[in-house]
């Protein structure tokens, strides 16, 4: 079987939601443009996914999304330093460094209040080429290995592929040794059980298929629904994983990030 390439495989980063629980960030900002370090997670899941091979991107906005235009719009300026000259009222940037990506970034506006089903539906605009997409949402990462669940699906031959995780626990945890030492452990996950861990391979023509409703919810409607019907294929991913639902969500991203060892980092 011949597997397609992933530079013709588009990305798809649903960047709509309004972050609520991260309400002292998302306040002036959607939630994808929240920093880890000094770029924004959705920068972060753009470079997870381009250090494997991807270099076409699809962002789904909504919520506060012309923001995210203007940060890529600008991205040569916000993550460079350049030198600036003016003169006579015109204004010439050098960059000291240039960008190094070499992507393709479509912006979709696909309203506010629009639910994820109804977001993912409105592909259907673009008339995307290629038989698969992958998906993601714009507030988690983790070292997954998207070939491999590229050729999973593939080889599934079913309309969509789910990567299942195991469920961090809500708090922390502390180990007793014998001899009466303790280790901390900032939210193990929870073996035994799985939960939607939010990257998936779709085929296209699963637009098609999908209601043209902007209520309509991916996780709560489609998911189950291709489940019953023994359509949807999973791959267990049990490496990093983390989502940037609460304020201590962020600030665990952010400590792995500022110690140098964060997981999701498969880029040099």
């Amino acid at each position: 079987m011949k597997t397609t390439r992933k530079k013709d495989i588009s990305v798809v980063i649903l960047c709509g939601g309004k972050g609520t629980r991260l309400r002292e960030q998302t306040e002036q900002i959607p939630k994808p443009l929240v920093h880890i370090g000094n770029y924004p997670i959705v920068w972060h899941i753009m470079k997870m996914y381009y250090a494997q091979g991807f270099r076409k991107f699809v962002l789904l906005l909504g919520y506060k999304g012309e923001k995210i235009k203007e940060y890529f719009a600008h991205y040569a300026q916000y993550s460079n330093d350049f030198t600036l000259k003016q003169k006579k009222g015109h204004a010439h940037i050098s960059y000291l460094s240039e960008p190094q990506e070499d992507w393709e970034i479509t912006f979709l506006d696909t309203g506010e209040n629009t639910l994820t089903g109804g977001r993912i539906q409105q592909l259907s605009r673009l008339g995307l080429q290629g038989k698969y997409f992958m998906l993601t949402y714009g507030d988690g990462v983790a070292d997954v290995d998207f070939t491999k669940a590229l050729a999973a699906h593939e080889k599934s031959r079913k309309p969509v592929t789910m990567t299942c995780v195991p469920p961090l626990a809500r708090f922390g945890e502390i180990r007793m040794s014998k001899d009466g030492t303790m280790q901390f452990h900032e939210k193990p996950a929870i073996t035994g059980s799985f939960i939607n861990g939010g990257f998936f391979v779709v085929n296209t023509d699963m637009l098609k298929k999908l209601p043209k409703d902007s209520a309509t919810n991916f996780e709560s409607s489609v998911l189950p629904k291709l489940a019953r019907e023994g359509k949807l294929n999973t791959v267990v991913h049990t490496g990093f994983w983390q989502c940037m639902d609460t304020m201590r969500d962020w600030e665990i991203l952010n400590t792995h990030w500022e110690s140098g060892e964060a997981p999701w980092k498969v880029w040099r």
